[in-house]
């Protein structure tokens, strides 16, 4: 196997949280994690440590964006029904005019007017990330298919073999999340603390980490063992940029200790 470097990215208060895992081979397995303000910066940073390795990116954020119409994105609906709680972690998408308005108000008009539906504040608060890596997509081709949507309580979903019971902001909702991580992966529970310790929590969340984590961690699975893509055959918006959601089912790699050694048997080393 060549160089890969898998990551796992996760919008924060400070910008994007990254998880990136390095591999030379089935036996080695470098981690680092960075804050960036900007995903150009992230993509600069990944040229200049890791510019001979092949990277996949998973980030928690819609990419692609539908022009108008009543229906929502397939990811979105699908995604939904693969969660078997937390459904409300996929929220509706707003659409690509509304994305780029000026204020809320203006989106909110904008997005009725062409889906019927008004934006919550939830959606609107993300809309800045949504602008970030809709705007590098559409102006950078050649990463197309190495950024992709995940979600992130799907993944969590998968690794323990049952959905989330706690919300992620609450502290029973960290702990099941962190154990989830810790069953597919050895140095997971390193690569938290570091992070916590490394960053303020003014700039980056608890669940941002494990959230990042999991994007990483599925990144790594799911490209040597498959994914499964919600829809199967993913929309095009208008700019070109395919809607779908990626993640990895691990009672589907054909036994679970199957997925989970792949991480656990890896010699871990953080970068410096």
């Amino acid at each position: 196997m060549g160089k890969k470097v898998f990551v796992g990215v996760d919008g924060c208060r400070a910008g994007w949280f990254a998880v990136f895992l390095a591999t030379k081979n089935e036996k080695s397995c470098d981690w680092e994690v960075e804050l960036f303000p900007e995903f150009s910066c992230l993509v600069d940073f990944l040229k200049n440590n890791y510019g001979q390795a092949d990277p996949l990116i998973l980030i928690d954020i819609p990419i692609g964006l539908k022009a108008g119409g009543n229906g929502e994105r397939l990811s979105d609906t699908g995604a939904r029904s693969v969660l078997k709680a937390r459904k409300s972690s996929i929220f509706p998408v707003p659409c690509r005019e509304a994305i780029y308005a000026e204020t809320y108000e203006k989106a909110c008009d904008v997005n009725e007017k062409l889906t019927g539906k008004r934006i919550s504040k939830q959606a609107w608060n993300i809309v800045p990330k949504i602008r970030d890596i809709d705007s590098f997509l559409i102006e950078n081709e050649n990463f197309r298919e190495k950024v992709r949507e995940v979600g992130p309580e799907i993944c969590f979903q998968s690794f323990a073999g049952f959905p989330m019971k706690y919300s992620k902001k609450k502290v029973e909702g960290f702990l099941e999340r962190k154990k989830a991580l810790g069953s597919i992966c050895t140095f997971s529970d390193e690569v938290i603390e570091y992070a916590l310790s490394k960053y303020r929590r003014k700039d980056l969340a608890k669940d941002d980490i494990v959230d990042a984590l999991a994007a990483a961690l599925t990144a790594k699975i799911g490209s040597e063992h498959g994914f499964v893509y919600v829809p199967r055959e993913p929309e095009t918006d208008d700019k070109g940029l395919q809607i779908q959601l990626l993640y990895c089912e691990c009672e589907e790699v054909g036994n679970r200790e199957n997925a989970e050694s792949n991480v656990k048997m890896s010699q871990s080393k953080k970068k410096h």
